[in-house]
């Protein structure tokens, strides 16, 4: 009796929540064929498009100081490794420039597993410095600049949303809808222009300062931002190596996020294509049984949406289990559903 009043109720909030979308659908469409002038109607739509994503951005707020904060991190790191491997310059061999840049250069090159070559430990407290700065370097900044890559790729998606809606003329749930469901589309957009920004930049920063041929310096490039690091070719001037403490963190890391987006995209399209086949194929007698969750021979619309969900990898039985199951513990009057006074008791 309990499971059946807790169907109802569900069906229940899901009607009344479809009556009170139809009644707003209707104020829109009054409000729309109301008299107003050009420029009252263009206002009207830009700001349609535009309030959302101005709703979305306040929640990049706890992002942003977290962003902050693992830059500090990365600071101090950075600052820890410079200051080791400046105070043992003598003990590292290699094409030198400026000592404190050298050793920042040697930071980067080796907390992004790149490692030229063209400065290497050669004493045995060297050596194991480098091993103790490869490993947490490799495990730590390497998730942390991630994480900071991921927010200013969904930052700049923001971006790239509303520049590209500007003019465009979609309602308020066109653009968030549009928003969520494109995420890993934009980011990767937004990934890919960056990698391009890259790695022109990069081949042109060797030809200019470095002197290297074009295929040498596209040769450079490749074996960098994916941490081959042959060593052949390296950046081996005080600019080169200042541009490159920057780059080669920016260009591996902008390679990595590049791989992750493509595979959320392809992962998200056969989520997609999952979803369209499990809303329009036919339903059998066996679905019906199926979706029977209390056995009546009749399916409800909460037990439909349950099926479905189910069918698309949403929600599993054992999370319906769970949930009834807590639900049970909370209804302790046992009437099906749930008050102030259920939650005081329990």
């Amino acid at each position: 009796m309990a499971d059946e009043d807790v169907r109802q109720s569900l069906l229940s909030s899901t009607n009344d929540s479809l009556n009170l979308n139809e009644t707003k659908a209707i104020q829109r469409r009054k409000s729309h064929h109301r008299s107003k002038g050009p420029s009252e109607k263009e206002s009207q739509e830009q700001e349609k498009v535009l309030q959302p994503l101005i709703n979305v951005e306040p929640t990049f707020v706890g992002l942003e100081f977290r962003i902050k904060y693992v830059l500090l991190l990365l600071a101090l790191y950075l600052g820890i490794g410079t200051l080791w491997f400046f105070l043992i310059k003598n003990q590292i061999y290699g094409k030198k420039t400026n000592g404190v840049i050298d050793a920042i250069y040697f930071c980067v090159v080796t907390m992004t597993s790149v490692g030229y070559g063209d400065l290497v430990p050669h004493s045995t407290l060297a050596k194991i410095l480098s091993c103790i700065y490869a490993f947490t370097g490799v495990a730590l900044v390497g998730l942390i600049l991630s994480n900071a890559a991921d927010y200013i790729a969904e930052k700049q998606g923001i971006l790239l949303v509303k520049s590209m809606l500007k003019n465009e003329k979609f309602n308020t749930a066109e653009v968030l809808m549009d928003v969520e469901t494109n995420r890993d589309k934009y980011k990767f957009l937004m990934t890919s222009l960056l990698l391009v920004v890259l790695i022109i930049s990069g081949i042109s920063f060797l030809i200019l300062v470095e002197g290297m041929e074009f295929i040498d310096a596209f040769y450079c490039v490749c074996s960098t931002m994916t941490t081959l690091g042959y060593g052949d070719k390296s950046f081996s001037t005080q600019e080169g190596r200042m541009f490159a403490i920057l780059w080669i963190l920016s260009s591996t890391i902008c390679l990595g996020q590049f791989f992750l987006y493509l595979a959320a995209l392809y992962t998200e399209k056969r989520q997609r294509s999952l979803v369209k086949w499990v809303l329009n194929r036919k339903l059998t007698p066996s679905d019906l049984e199926a979706a029977d969750m209390d056995h009546d021979e009749v399916v409800s619309a909460a037990e439909f949406i349950l099926y479905k969900l189910k069918e698309m990898g949403k929600i599993c039985q054992d999370d319906v289990l769970l949930l009834m199951e807590r639900f049970k513990d909370l209804d302790v009057d046992h009437s099906g559903t749930l008050t102030t006074d259920d939650l005081i008791l329990s």
